[in-house]
């Protein structure tokens, strides 16, 4: 007989599990178990049983489970194993061998591994002990206090055990290893200093230095955005030592203190430098500024007022007014501030790295973050942006071109005249046309090394104008349109976003809502992964939802959704949702185009091809193939394969909506600033 709290609370025999019965029966074998060989006090028991005041009759309702209890386990044949319920006086207690219970056998083999002095024997040890969890701790229990002190004291050790098995690879030289294992609990808990300090060095000693050095930023941001605090000794420590590494294994000096307004070791003919410089003390400043306060939020359709409005931020000395030459003394800070809870998408902030970098070309570097609404489009690049804001000391732009916005779409001259006068040219000498604008735009940058991000562009045609053309500045584009356009024209690199998977969605509801209500129903939150496509905008609105009905478990929220005549408008939060953001979608479709993906929604599975989308729509094959290759660039249907198209559920269910409503086109104002950061 074995006695599991390392996941679902259970009892296995020879012949299979018991049946426990409600979950707080199960709750009292928990405690008892957490106990063992211990008399437990009744109160204690009804004290852990209900949440809040108990009932007149809980006395009567332990006592039962204490009853059932007991006849389950003597089914089970406890004699034979030495195991015993009793009552002694107003308390229980449960006599076992502690060898039967999975957290014991855990704990035991933890204390064996010495991951420093012995790490090959420790490697197996910590393996087994690790591999005796089957899910969340204390799963099935009540979700009162003292089971969620509980679950969360057995997850640290587990996390604990974690970390020793990431040293005990790395003392053998395993790191990917150790990268590998640290990774998906550096995910889950983003706040656990020592373990994202172990990651950083395993990344970084299998050369992946900028992911080691993302890592701590992005935990330094969470540190003072959740708590309020700067990192401590451990994260600092690893940082500076790779810091350090990296400055010797480059044969140079480390890095200038932070009060330098330009990096050290920039490189060949001034080309951006992407180490991160650190200041005195170990103290390190959030990049681009952003600790100080100076990065601002962007209204819709223009950027952060700066230049001759006021920019915030920029290099150390000199004056905010321009001399006439377009040139200040302060570089225009412009990014919006960091996405919150910003989890994942290391793949393509690594492919913006290396688009971003390239000077191969003599082309100023452009890349294109493209995908469906609601993926997070936004929130990569705006990402991207602050962690690497240092390698652009002459500033950061940021404009939103409202393409798949409410209204109009923003005009070229509207977005450079904002430009030019947030880098210090008056107003009287900005030019009024768009060419003259963009002429003098990229003569002033043209020597500098600066960041634009064009955010929610409708069409290359669009972007164009506000390309600079400096070869030491970068321009990241975020679209739901491939904007195919610029890859021919401009040697864009695209860098295509796609839906999250199962574990990377259910870290971020744990960012939104705490790993502990996560944790107590993965299964749900599994589903609620589907439920929302996999893609982020629906996630933090169903993670809205949850944090305005705190009783509710995820379950109740999956059950809901399941409706499908419910699901988009319970995927809204105010003017953000998903509805909102496929209106704007639609919005840009020509009117055969709208049909057609009225048609495919119509798909039993959403899986067709083009003579099963003809079909249905009533097309000649021709037609047919144009229109779903316009609605894939747009991201609405996505290409699997050759002739092989998908419409995802949310898509569907908006189109079918649309089509009840005879395709009225309703409008909420939510665009691509509201619905893709995140």
């Amino acid at each position: 007989m074995e006695f599991s709290l390392l996941g679902p609370i259970a009892v296995t025999t020879g012949s299979g599990e018991l049946s426990l019965g409600p979950a707080k029966r199960r709750s009292v074998l928990a405690l008892l178990l957490l106990q063992p060989n211990t008399t437990v006090p009744l109160e204690q028991l009804i004290d852990s049983l209900w949440e809040e005041e108990p009932p007149e009759h809980a006395r009567t309702v332990v006592q039962g489970h204490v009853s059932r209890l007991r006849a389950t386990l003597a089914e089970g044949g406890a004699e034979a194993y030495g195991i015993e319920l009793t009552t002694h006086g107003s308390a229980y207690l449960l006599r076992l061998p502690e060898e039967l219970i999975d957290a014991h056998r855990f704990g035991e083999l933890v204390a064996l591994a010495r991951p420093e002095a012995a790490p090959a024997d420790a490697v197996p040890l910590l393996r087994e002990a690790l591999g005796l969890w089957r899910g969340p701790a204390l799963t099935g229990t009540v979700t009162s206090p003292p089971f969620a002190a509980a679950a969360h004291a057995l997850e640290e050790r587990r996390l604990t055990a974690v970390e020793a098995l990431g040293r005990a690879h790395g003392a053998l030289g395993e790191h990917e290893q150790a990268a590998a294992i640290l990774y998906s609990a550096a995910v889950n808990h983003p706040l656990r200093e020592g373990l994202i300090a172990g990651l950083m060095r395993a990344l970084f000693r299998t050369g992946r230095q900028s992911d080691a050095l993302e890592w701590f930023h992005r935990t330094r941001r969470l540190l003072n955005e959740e708590l309020g605090v700067d990192p401590g000794e451990r994260l600092r420590e690893a940082y500076e030592e790779i810091l350090r590494a990296e400055a010797a294994g480059a044969g140079r000096q480390p890095s200038r203190p932070a009060d330098a307004t330009r990096g050290a070791g920039d490189g060949p003919a001034g080309a951006p430098s992407f180490h991160v410089k650190h200041s005195q003390g170990g103290r390190v400043p959030l990049q681009g500024g952003a600790d100080a306060g100076d990065a601002v939020e962007a209204p819709a359709g223009k950027p952060a007022a700066g230049g001759a409005s006021g920019a915030r931020g920029g290099t150390e000395g000199g004056s905010a007014a321009g001399d006439g030459s377009g040139r200040t003394g302060a570089a225009p800070r412009l990014l919006p501030r960091p996405p919150a809870r910003f989890l994942a998408r290391e793949e393509q902030l690594g492919a913006l790295t290396e688009a971003l970098t390239d000077r191969t070309t003599g082309e100023s570097p452009l890349a294109v973050v493209a995908g469906p609404a609601g993926v997070g489009k936004t929130a990569c690049a705006v990402q991207w942006a602050h962690l690497h804001a240092d390698a652009f000391p002459d500033g950061q732009l940021f404009a939103d071109l409202r393409g798949f916005g409410e209204g109009d779409e923003a005009a070229p001259a509207e977005i450079l005249r904002d430009f030019l006068l947030a880098l210090g040219t008056p107003p009287e000498r900005v030019p009024g046309s768009a060419q003259a604008a963009s002429a003098l735009f990229r003569s002033l940058v043209a020597d500098r090394r600066l960041l634009v991000v064009l955010d929610n562009a409708r069409s290359s045609a669009q972007v164009r104008p506000l390309l600079p053309g400096g070869l030491h500045c970068a321009t990241v584009v975020t679209s739901r349109s491939r904007l195919d356009g610029l890859v021919a024209t401009d040697c864009a690199r695209p860098v295509g976003l796609q839906a999250l998977g199962h574990e990377e969605g259910a870290a971020l509801l744990g960012a939104m809502l705490g790993p502990e209500r996560v944790a107590e129903d993965p299964a749900a939150a599994r589903e609620l992964v589907d439920l929302c496509d996999g893609l982020p905008l629906a996630l933090r609105a169903a993670a809205a939802q949850l944090t305005a009905r705190p009783r509710w478990r995820l379950a109740r929220l999956a059950a809901a959704l399941r409706d499908e005549r419910r699901r988009l408008a319970l995927l809204s939060a105010e003017d953000t949702g998903m509805a909102a953001a496929l209106r704007m979608s639609v919005a840009r479709l020509s009117a055969d185009d709208a049909r057609l993906l009225s048609a495919l929604a119509t798909s039993a599975d959403g899986h067709l091809n083009a003579s099963v989308a003809a079909a249905l729509a009533g097309y000649d094959p021709e037609r047919t193939q144009d229109g779903l290759d316009r609605l894939a660039e747009m991201h609405l249907v996505d290409e699997e394969a050759t002739d092989v198209y998908t419409i995802s559920t949310l898509t569907q269910l908006f189109a079918r909506d649309e089509r009840g409503e005879g395709g009225k086109g309703r409008r909420s104002g939510a665009g691509e600033e509201s619905g893709e950061r995140g």
